[in-house]
């Protein structure tokens, strides 16, 4: 588990990160959003003690970042932005000496390269120098190093830059199946993988946590307000009238439609689902149901909206 207490980071007088606050439990793919500058990879780089917050405490597995650097480094597995690698050295090469920093020997070393190499699809660049791979090798190289000791916590930036569309869905899945025993943290620009796998959200803006939630409540309740759309053909007057009266009903207005069908816009307190309701005064009156849906914001509308202050493209 990861806990952040009211962490801030200053530069010179200027608050990189400030005062944020939040836990990832076990199990949890938190998906970590921001804009250019807004704080993002500090944390990340705060969490696994690669430097130490100004004020606040990081807490990893209930030990402080301050206290128990070492010992917190041996439990995370991180993937920054640029992966640490070196361009000299082969494939095999890299993973042995990976895996010897991380205290691997004997069977346990062996069979954990042997994962590694299968997992990200490097059987057939074992022997080539890791500056000749293309972008999206050298991107399989840096997460092998990050998993390779087999850590409860994963901090992986950008995992799956330069990957074609056949490894981004391999490297999702893997994602999501470390994520139900494991803690991750996954930050990138992709917002559409950030919807695909994880189950929580957290976006960071000018230093501080603006939201944070599942991606369907950030979605759903960014309006304040839970909202459905639904086609009827029923007799409009009737029809608006008997909606505006149900239970839970705030603001009922129509839609214009071409089909022959009236259509509403029923908007309601967030969390309370309307669509039971509406479907038994439809079964009551009669009157055909073509369509009925939640209106959500995608992802992408709640990002621009919350960070619209600042640079709209991911870090």
């Amino acid at each position: 588990m990861i806990e952040l207490k009211r962490i801030t980071k200053s530069y010179s007088g200027k608050k990189a990160v400030d005062d944020i606050s939040f836990t990832v439990e076990r199990g949890e793919i938190l998906g970590f959003l921001g804009p250019n500058a807004a704080g993002k990879t500090t944390t990340m780089r705060m969490i696994t003690c690669y430097m130490p917050p100004t004020s606040g405490t990081i807490l990893v597995d209930g030990m402080d970042t301050g206290e128990d650097s070492l010992e917190i480094r041996k439990r995370i597995g991180y993937l920054p932005e640029m992966a640490p690698i070196y361009p000299d050295m082969n494939v095999m090469d890299y993973l042995d000496y990976v895996s010897e920093l991380r205290r691997l020997e004997g069977d346990t070393k062996k069979s954990r390269i042997r994962e590694m190499i299968a997992v990200c699809g490097l059987d057939d660049v074992l022997g080539q120098d890791i500056g000749q791979l293309s972008k999206g090798y050298r991107q399989r190289v840096g997460l092998a190093q990050a998993m390779i000791h087999d850590p409860d916590i994963l901090l992986l930036d950008e995992p799956t830059a330069g990957l074609d569309p056949n490894q981004i869905v391999e490297i999702r899945e893997l994602i999501k199946r470390l994520g139900q025993e494991k803690t991750v943290i996954l930050s990138t620009h992709i917002l559409t993988e950030v919807q695909a796998t994880c189950s929580r959200i957290a976006i960071i803006n000018r230093g501080k946590i603006v939201a944070d939630g599942k991606p369907e409540e950030l979605s759903a309740g960014f309006h304040g307000r839970a909202v459905l759309l639904a086609h009827l053909k029923a007799p409009r007057e009737a029809l608006l009238e008997k909606v505006r009266a149900m239970d839970g009903a705030e603001e009922v207005r129509e839609m214009p439609t071409d089909d022959g069908t009236v259509g509403i816009r029923l908007e309601s307190p967030f969390g309370k689902d309307m669509r039971e309701s509406l479907w038994k005064l439809a079964v009551e009156e009669n009157w055909p149901i073509f369509e009925m849906r939640r209106e959500a914001l995608s992802l992408e509308d709640v990002f621009r909206s919350l960070t619209q202050e600042s640079d709209a493209s991911l870090s």
